[in-house]
């Protein structure tokens, strides 16, 4: 008869499983990550939301912090994606998988904080987000987003 306790076995699997679950995690819906920058206030890593209500200034905010920037400071828009190997999930469950990529939406704010000193925040936008945050940003800053590739502009304007 088998007791509760967990075999090694187990930990065996769920120990392989876990890089796995941890590769194919991204932003999705209405979340983003804040991935670093300038702002010590918030923890890089962190996922938040973005306000878009506010006509004033970029919003972000977050259970571990937030900041906002004015759109009058903004100086550069760069939009692009990183593609990345699941090289985990292809160990644990296929060599097929290896073929498969996943697609990351960073954008990268560049602005002038009070004193005048540059300042920036890099944020990962789920993919459905970034055609209304980058035509926001555009529209309130009076800036024009870069694209880090075609591949990146036609994602947005299709």
């Amino acid at each position: 008869m088998r007791g509760t306790k967990w075999s090694r076995r187990n930990w065996l699997i769920i120990a392989a499983l876990a890089p796995a679950g941890l590769a194919i995690a991204k932003v999705s819906g209405e979340a983003v990550l804040y991935v670093g920058g300038t702002i010590s206030s918030v923890p890089e890593a962190t996922e938040g939301a973005v306000d878009l209500s506010d006509t004033k200034e970029f919003v972000f905010h977050s259970e571990k912090g937030g900041f906002g920037i004015p759109y009058t400071s903004i100086t550069t828009l760069e939009y692009g994606q990183k593609v990345g190997r699941r090289v985990a999930v292809a160990i644990v469950i296929s060599v097929w998988a290896l073929f498969s990529k996943k697609r990351k939406h960073f954008l990268t704010i560049g602005y002038n904080d009070d004193a005048g000193a540059p300042q920036g925040v890099v944020i990962e936008i789920a993919k459905g987000r970034a055609k209304t945050i980058i035509t926001i940003l555009q529209a309130r800053s009076g800036k024009k987003v870069e694209y880090e590739s075609e591949e990146a502009k036609n994602h947005v304007h299709g």
